[in-house]
């Protein structure tokens, strides 16, 4: 293929503009197009790329110059999006979660398939260059077998808006914790067999009139010989912290740091150093090479892209079976 790749971005909030950017900038693609209810966001968007805006994500899909979508908007709407574009023959790159509920998986899996399109899911940390890189390794056979799962994912706080309702994204363990249940399988390379959840909304009370929570461990047992623990937290007021452990029977993989750059001060005062604010900035680089991993697999004719709608369903699982086993108290087996 020669001709660039022409996309449109649905949803223009922070993940949206991110990812406008990132297609606007590879050489490979064009930014075609974008979709926000909020006029000023499109105007400004317009001038800036010279793409088109639109209002509504169905005149989008009726484009014929559109050859794929990226899908940025609210949570609760990504099922009928990514349902949306597979009828529209669009090829797909759409932010987790692909859903909110496994039947919902399953109908986005199955419009996916039955229209033949490509559709791959922003699960940006296999993209990050320490996590690919810790896979290689892992895979190669470097530490061994990998016995032992251990991940921290801890926010700065509760964002406390509309889209960050458990009803409407997913709440503590679907939203927040599906990047560290899809790692949970990606880098052991097996499926998760059954869970059990604790925590508690010790911070923030409000979460409780909505069955949330904001502090949570899950542990987990595999399909084969392995265990492994996932710690959550959205009240880490120093920054943003996302580490991962696998640990093997010859070795172990460490990755992340809480520093933002490989900066210390040391004063006789004590020593000193920067951390991750937020996600946007730990992540900036894998979310540009997941847009860039994408355009790539289109233009080379690639027909299943990674990571899929089968992981996305996979690490929903995960998800609804932790929020269940903390809400009964009770190990709970994952739904395949």
């Amino acid at each position: 293929m020669n001709e660039r790749i022409r996309i449109g971005v649905i949803g223009m909030g922070p993940m949206g503009q991110k990812h406008a950017r990132s297609v606007a900038e590879n050489p490979d693609a064009q930014l075609a197009a974008v979709v926000t209810r909020r006029a000023q966001v499109g105007s400004e968007m317009s001038a800036r790329y010279g793409c088109r805006a639109y209002d509504d994500y169905r005149a989008l899909l009726a484009a014929l110059d559109i050859d794929a979508v990226v899908i940025a908007s609210a949570t609760r709407e990504h099922p009928e999006h990514i349902i949306a574009a597979a009828h529209a023959r669009k090829d797909i790159f759409t932010e987790k979660p692909t859903a909110l509920t496994l039947d919902d998986a399953d109908r986005v899996i199955a419009a996916v398939t039955q229209n033949n399109v490509r559709c791959m899911v922003g699960f940006m940390r296999r993209f990050d260059p320490a996590y690919a890189a810790a896979k290689q390794k892992i895979d190669a056979g470097e530490i061994g077998k990998p016995v032992t799962f251990k991940a921290v994912s801890r926010d700065p706080i509760w964002p406390a808006h509309e889209d960050d309702d458990p009803r409407t994204s997913g709440g503590f363990w679907v939203d927040m914790g599906v990047h560290d249940f899809d790692l949970a399988r990606w880098l052991m390379g097996q499926e998760v067999r059954a869970v059990y959840a604790v925590g508690g909304a010790f911070v923030y009370p409000a979460l409780e009139q909505f069955q949330d929570m904001d502090n949570g461990i899950v542990s987990f047992t595999y399909a084969q010989d392995a265990i492994g623990s996932a710690e959550l937290s959205r009240n880490a007021r120093y920054g943003y912290d996302i580490r991962t452990e696998v640990l093997g029977s010859e070795g172990s993989v460490w990755i992340g740091s809480i520093q933002q750059t490989a900066l210390q001060v040391l004063t006789k005062a004590g020593v000193t150093h920067d951390v991750n604010p937020w996600y946007l900035e730990r992540f900036d680089r894998a979310f540009r090479n997941e847009i860039n991993a994408f355009i790539a697999a289109l233009r080379a004719g690639e027909r299943e892209l990674t990571p899929s709608v089968y992981d996305a369903r996979a690490a929903l699982a995960i998800g609804i079976a932790a929020r269940d086993s903390w809400r009964s108290g009770k190990v709970v087996e994952v739904v395949r």
